[in-house]
């Protein structure tokens, strides 16, 4: 008897404390880390979401940049934040990366985070300046082949999806093309865009109006199939390399230990954000696609991206730094 009653008021402790972490939070604004600087993808996202959530909680989302070390300064703020809902992390898929490249990351990745909710998952867009004599991939392969060394692409700096996709063409085609690091992915299009370099494969979201204004030709995107707002370019895939699939993608992260009702109820507001008609349209627009998954069901999305990531580097031949 005495035994039913200590499990009954450990049960009954546990749903107060449970109640108490979902009644009174959250108690002050709330920090949405991002993991680069403002006027990219993740900052838009960000700060796209923030004002609605801000007014579903009743506190501030405030955002806050921290880029450097390819994501890795914003994810250990992240890692290392009280777990009591009010750090939220929006990480790009170079934590998927950042593993099984870097020797000893100030974080664990799997065991520090809850993955709470997708924001966008897209295909990198391989173009190319229209002065380079090639209008499809195989053409771009012929053209690199006939002039082993002469063409360049650009990397945004650090080994991010774009960058490793790149990597991994280059290889699959045997062919020798010059890589040329920058300090992100606006100065690796600008320069692209000038005809500095001949070749990128970058996000969606600030490619897109280049192609739209005819300043940059698009070859082809990294992903299994063709996005509705990317309807007219080939996949990687259907150029002649079958299988190839690879994305960027934009989710946002809690530190471990936060209690599960926070979790669920960030979750919720965020798919309603997701789902409305606004916030559908703009990441349509942009070539990438959400998800209704439960946090559940992303972590094992993020395990699988893992091993994606893990084998690709293996592939390529990088060692971790």
């Amino acid at each position: 008897m005495k035994k039913i009653k200590l499990v009954l008021a450990l049960a009954v402790s546990v749903l107060m404390l449970s109640s108490q972490a979902q009644t009174g939070w959250p108690s002050k604004p709330i920090q949405l880390i991002v993991t680069f600087a403002p006027g990219g993808t993740s900052d838009v996202l960000a700060r796209a979401i923030a004002p609605d959530l801000s007014k579903a909680l009743g506190q501030p989302v405030i955002v806050v940049n921290k880029p450097g070390a390819n994501s890795t300064i914003a994810t250990r703020e992240v890692a290392k934040a009280a777990p009591d809902g009010h750090t939220i992390g929006l990480f790009i898929s170079a934590h998927a990366i950042n593993p099984h490249i870097t020797k000893s990351l100030p974080y664990d990745s799997k065991k520090d985070f809850i993955p709470l909710a997708m924001l966008a998952l897209m295909p990198g867009i391989l173009t190319v300046n229209p002065n380079v004599q090639a209008n499809n991939l195989q053409e771009l392969i012929s053209l690199a082949k006939a002039k082993p060394g002469s063409l360049a692409y650009g990397t945004p700096g650090g080994l991010t999806s774009g960058q490793l996709s790149m990597q991994y063409l280059i290889k699959l085609a045997a062919v020798d093309i010059t890589e040329i690091g920058y300090k992100g992915g606006g100065p690796a299009l600008t320069d692209l865009v000038a005809g500095h370099i001949q070749m990128l494969i970058n996000s969606p979201t600030s490619t897109i109006p280049h192609i739209k204004s005819g300043k940059l030709r698009a070859i082809a995107t990294t992903g299994a199939t063709r996005p509705a707002a990317l309807s007219d370019i080939p996949t990687i895939a259907e150029s002649g390399f079958p299988g190839f699939e690879l994305y960027e993608w934009y989710a946002l992260f809690l530190p471990a230990g936060t209690p599960k009702p926070i979790v669920d109820r960030l979750h919720a507001e965020v798919m309603k954000i997701m789902a409305s008609p606004a916030m559908v349209k703009r990441i349509a627009d942009i070539g990438a696609q959400s998800s209704t998954d439960t946090p559940e069901q992303f972590a094992r999305f993020t395990e699988k991206e893992d091993k994606v990531w893990g084998d690709l580097v293996k592939k390529i031949g990088i060692q971790p730094q």
